[in-house]
Order: structure tokens, then C-alpha cells, then sequence
């Protein structure tokens, strides 16, 4: 009973050899050799076309002239235009408030009457000085003749053919007609510094006249041009001082805007040239009649104004980076016809558009093909391929190669997540 199991155990150890020697001699697995499925995705054949730059943004008019009145002179308002109210249109030249002239006509009258009398004094002067030239002439000639007398009658007393007392009657003769010469001399040396004084006098006078003419011109106060009233600070018989602001208007010949535009967009405005020439070149001297500028109100966006760039203000908003761009609008009352077409009036909040130099063979892509500043293409043998770009210009949902991409190329405009260069596209064809 005992020797049982050993005659069992060859059997075992015979099937688990025979089962070793099936299993390493059987051929292994047919390989099948297939490649990864081509992902399907969208793509477009990139061309050049003409692209013209365009910027829209919001901003709020301006009047581009502005006036304030100032009293100069002081006095007591006497009349009123009847249409000087805020919101009234005034035609340019229109006298719109008196001040009493009264003080300043008083001083004026003071005035030219002291320019007569010093006129007087001075005709009186010239006359004098006439006179005194003449008799001094005359009495020098009698000093000749005194001095000749005198010699005579000096020889004559030494010869004691005549009395002493002749010879000193002659010499007090010429004493006396030299004094008389020497008082006429000095009284015509005076008159020059007497001509001078009323000179100055005259002159004095003469300003207070333009003075008192000047105030009276002050006291009437006209409009420069045609505008529309927005303040008046003025009632009839106040008095008002000089510098006291009195009316405030707005001029109505133009309306303008300021658009802040991005640097960039700004120097796409200008085509090719920009990248020969700088911004604060471009605020300098830049042609800027070479983009087209329109606007619309917001509260009638079927309203279209044709406008123009007029100039670039001072400084650029470096926090912003944008450039501050003076819009003008000619004539912005013209065909003003309320409700149904409303004036361009200060506040009105309007729609900018810039249409600048069309930009020739330019490669145009959606925006949506460009991921990170990388562009997908379809490449060789429908493996994709990622490829750095520059883009010059963004508007409206599509981009301006400005690098990278060559016309012809075919550019992958569907997301593909995780986008691994070289993996396999099928492409399907769609338009721009």
C-alpha cells in the first residue's frame, strides 16, 4: 500500500514536460503593423489681398473754439441783447452788452482838452521863440554899434578932445546893450526844455485820450464769431468789475473730439511709412489727410459726419500707451434739423472710425489661427508644423502677417489640444 505513489508520480512529471515543450514551440502572435487614425481639422490657403487699417473708438465732443468775456472796464451794465441766453445761437459781430460810458467819455473830453491847451502853449512857445531870435538879431547889431562908439570916443577922450564924462556915457551904453544881448540869449537857451516839457504834456495827454478811447471801446462788448451762449453772468444795472467773467459761448464753425488710439493701431493707420518714421515724427509732421475719418452719434449710429484729423496733442499716455488724436468736425450745425438730425453739440458722445493707407500683398488670417504668437500650418506629408509670426495689424477678427507666413502656405484654423508638431491632419478646405 505504501508504494502507490511512486508508481503515480512519472505520469505527472512526463505532462507538465510534454505541456513546457507545446508551449515554447508555438509560433507567437501575427504583428499587424498600422499607424495612428490622421485628426480631421479645418484649414484655409493663405493669399495676399488689400486690407485698408480701421480703428473705431468712443469719445466726447468739444467745441474747438471756446469764448469768455471779461469785463475790462468797470461800470454798470445799461443794456442787454435780448437773445444773450444760454442755448441762443449770435451771429459773429453782435453787440451784446453795454457797460455806462459816462466816467470814460468825462475823462476823454479832460483829456483833449488838455491836448488843446498844451497845443496852445506850445504854438505860444514857438511864436516866443520867433520873436526873442529876432530881437536878439537887432540888439546885437545895436551892440555893434555901441562897441564901435565906444572905441571912437575911448580915442577921442584920450586925446582930450571930448570930456570923460562922454567917454563913460558911451561905455555905459554898451554895457547895457551887451547885458540886453546876454538876457536875450538866455531866454532863448530856455525854450528848448520849455518845448521839451509841453512835448511830454502833449504826449501825456495823447495816451490818456487812447486810454479813455480804449475804455470806451471796453465798454461795449461784441461776439468774435458765431457762436452759441452757454453762461451769462451779467444782468442789466449790476455793476461789474474789470475781470469778472460775464458771458461764456461756444463757437459753432466746428466740433472736435479727442480719440486715444492705441500706439500701434495709430502707426497702422499710416501704411508702409510707419515703420520708416516714428510716432513723435508722425504727431509732428505726418500727412494726416491721408486717413479718412468718420463719425456717428450714439444716440443716432445712422448719422455719419465726414471729419478730419487735425492735429496729435502733446503728450502721449504712457500708462495707456495711446495717443491722443484731435478730431475736427467742420460746420457741425449743417443740416442740424432736431429731433430727427441733432446738431454735433459739446458732450455728445460719438463713434470714431479711421480708415487709414490700404496695406498692399498683405497675408490675412482669422484671428482665431493664431495661438500664442505661433501659426499652425500643414506641412509635408499632412503633418503639422508651428510656426513663430509677427502680426502688423488686428482688426475685426482678423490679423496681418507681417512674418512667418508665406501666401500659399496652408494654415491649420481649428484648436487642437495638445497640438504636437508632426502629428498627422487630414485637411478639409473651407473659405475666408
Amino acid at each position: 500500500m505504501r508504494i502507490a505513489p511512486l508508481f503515480a508520480a512519472p505520469p505527472i512529471a512526463l505532462g507538465i514536460a510534454v505541456a513546457v515543450w507545446l508551449i515554447s514551440s508555438a509560433p507567437g502572435p501575427d504583428r499587424i503593423e498600422s499607424a495612428a487614425p490622421a485628426l480631421p481639422v479645418r484649414v484655409i490657403t493663405a493669399a495676399t489681398e488689400i486690407i485698408r487699417p480701421t480703428i473705431n473708438v468712443w469719445g466726447n465732443l468739444r467745441a474747438a473754439d471756446t469764448w469768455v468775456a471779461v469785463a475790462e472796464v468797470q461800470g454798470e451794465v445799461i443794456w442787454r441783447h435780448p437773445d444773450l441766453e444760454p442755448g441762443r445761437l449770435i451771429p459773429a459781430g453782435t453787440k451784446v452788452l453795454r457797460i455806462d460810458p459816462a466816467d470814460y467819455e468825462l475823462a476823454l473830453a479832460q483829456a483833449q482838452a488838455d491836448l488843446l491847451a498844451f497845443n496852445a502853449e506850445s504854438a505860444q512857445l514857438a511864436t516866443e521863440a520867433t520873436n526873442t531870435a529876432r530881437i536878439l538879431e537887432l540888439e546885437r547889431e545895436r551892440l555893434v554899434l555901441a562897441e564901435a562908439d565906444l572905441e571912437r570916443i575911448s580915442t577921442l577922450a584920450a586925446q582930450e578932445t571930448i570930456s570923460q564924462s562922454r567917454a563913460d556915457d558911451a561905455e555905459r551904453a554898451t554895457l547895457l546893450a551887451r547885458r540886453t544881448v546876454a538876457e536875450l540869449e538866455n531866454s532863448l537857451a530856455l525854450i528848448p526844455p520849455r518845448e521839451a516839457r509841453i512835448t511830454a504834456q502833449i504826449a501825456r495827454s495823447e495816451a490818456a485820450i487812447a486810454r479813455a478811447l480804449r475804455a470806451l471801446e471796453h465798454t461795449e462788448i461784441r461776439t468774435p464769431f458765431d457762436l452759441r451762449v452757454t453762461e451769462v453772468a451779467a444782468e442789466r444795472f449790476q455793476t461789474v468789475a474789470p475781470g469778472q467773467v460775464v458771458v461764456r459761448a461756444n463757437g459753432i464753425a466746428a466740433a472736435e473730439v479727442v480719440a486715444h488710439l492705441p500706439i500701434d493701431s495709430f502707426r497702422g493707420l499710416f501704411g508702409d511709412t510707419s515703420d520708416t518714421i516714428s510716432v513723435s515724427e508722425m504727431m509732428r509732421a505726418m500727412p494726416f489727410t491721408q486717413v479718412d475719418v468718420v463719425l456717428s452719434p450714439l444716440s443716432d449710429p445712422s448719422q455719419i459726419w465726414s471729419a478730419r484729423i487735425s492735429r496729435v496733442e502733446g503728450a502721449l499716455d504712457a500708462r495707456a500707451r495711446t495717443v491722443p488724436v484731435v478730431v475736427v468736425v467742420d460746420d457741425p450745425y449743417a443740416g442740424a434739423n432736431p429731433p430727427s438730425r441733432l446738431p454735433l453739440v459739446p458732450n455728445m458722445q460719438v463713434l470714431i472710425s479711421f480708415e487709414g493707407e490700404p496695406l498692399t500683398d498683405a497675408v490675412v488670417l482669422p484671428e482665431t489661427a493664431l495661438h500664442g504668437g505661433m501659426v499652425r500650418v500643414l506641412g509635408h506629408g499632412g503633418l503639422l508644423e508651428l510656426r513663430p509670426v509677427s502680426v502688423a495689424l488686428s482688426q475685426n477678427g482678423r490679423i496681418v502677417i507681417a512674418d512667418g507666413i508665406e501666401p500659399g502656405d496652408i494654415v491649420v484654423i481649428d484648436d487642437i489640444a495638445p497640438a504636437i508638431p508632426g502629428m498627422a491632419l487630414t485637411a478639409i478646405e473651407v473659405h475666408q
